[in-house]
């Protein structure tokens, strides 16, 4: 998945000139801090650089998982049409360009974001983008903010920076400010889907239908030490790959998402879990049904439509 062809343009014009070994310094700390959640009172995007690195390391991750997690939902909720969106922890605007790659009848978004920095960034390249109205406003996600209700709802890559009950408490706020749909996105780790279990259960307590991923509302089947998550391949520029120090045109991102919905969205009997695995005349799909269970199940040649129907089932598919 790459960036849409206007915000890679605006991206681009954003890092011209930017020095690559200051970029370079900023995006390994930036990636220790993430990696190891920390949360010492500092904003991770704290100033210009550490925006700058967001931008050329991560915002391509963030928004084909963002952008993924929509099209989960789209697919099942063909007639939800939004024209608002309420994003909160907004960074440069992640979920602004993925809501309105996947629904173009968003004509109006407001944008929480605590950080000066990123939101600078964000209101530059937003000017871009296919929305018509797009209002930014400075408020810390952990703290009480006002915003209107909003057809859709997003929080992208925010709750390992608040603690458990911050992270309940904001989606709760974020629940009652929902309209139709509310898509909560975490990194693909261990700890990022517990933490989704946590919200899963929680927005289903407050009447929550849950429209992707998962195809019922029963307790979750899965036990650790195994995990449910999905990845998105996304290309890397030149510059990312430089910034980066890789050589690989590519890399694989893992995220878990949430989408609840004031409605039912359509259903669906199965999602695959993992990567296939099998040989010839034979797959074997690791399977998250909607009896509550998880299964894996070994399709050949024998199960006809079925086999054929497994053989193109992508990481994340309904089946």
């Amino acid at each position: 998945m790459e960036l849409p062809a206007a915000l890679r343009a605006a991206v681009d014009r954003a890092l011209e000139g930017v020095p690559l070994a200051e970029l370079q310094r900023a995006a390994d700390t930036l990636s220790s801090r993430y990696r190891a959640e920390l949360r010492d009172g500092r904003l991770h995007l704290s100033d210009e650089m550490f925006a700058n690195a967001y931008l050329a390391t991560r915002l391509p991750a963030t928004f084909a998982a963002v952008r993924a997690s929509l099209g989960s939902a789209a697919e099942l909720m063909p007639d939800f049409e939004p024209k608002s969106l309420l994003d909160v922890g907004a960074g440069p605007g992640t979920a602004l360009w993925a809501a309105s790659d996947c629904w173009p009848t968003i004509d109006s978004a407001t944008m929480i974001e605590a950080s000066q920095a990123i939101r600078k960034v964000g209101l530059a390249l937003s000017a871009h983008s296919a929305v018509a109205h797009v209002d930014w406003r400075a408020a810390d996600a952990a703290k009480s903010f006002e915003a209107d209700k909003a057809d859709l709802v997003t929080l992208a890559y925010v709750l390992d920076e608040l603690s458990p009950a911050e992270g309940l408490a904001l989606v709760e706020r974020l629940w009652a400010a929902t309209g139709g749909l509310l898509v909560v996105v975490e990194p693909g780790t261990p700890a990022g889907w517990r933490r989704m279990m946590a919200v899963r259960s929680r927005l289903i307590e407050l009447g929550a239908h849950l429209a992707a991923p998962c195809p019922h509302s029963h307790a979750c089947p899965i036990v650790e030490p195994d995990w449910c998550h999905f990845s998105r391949r996304v290309a890397r520029s030149r510059l990312h790959r430089l910034t980066k120090r890789g050589e690989v045109p590519w890399e694989d991102e893992k995220y878990i998402f949430l989408a609840a919905s004031r409605l039912p969205a359509e259903t669906f009997r199965a999602r695959v879990l993992a990567p296939a695995r099998g040989g010839s005349g034979k797959i074997l799909l690791k399977l998250c049904l909607e009896n509550g269970s998880v299964e894996e199940k070994l399709l050949t040649k024998r199960d006809g439509d079925l086999f054929k129907a497994a053989r193109r089932a992508d990481w994340g598919d309904v089946l």
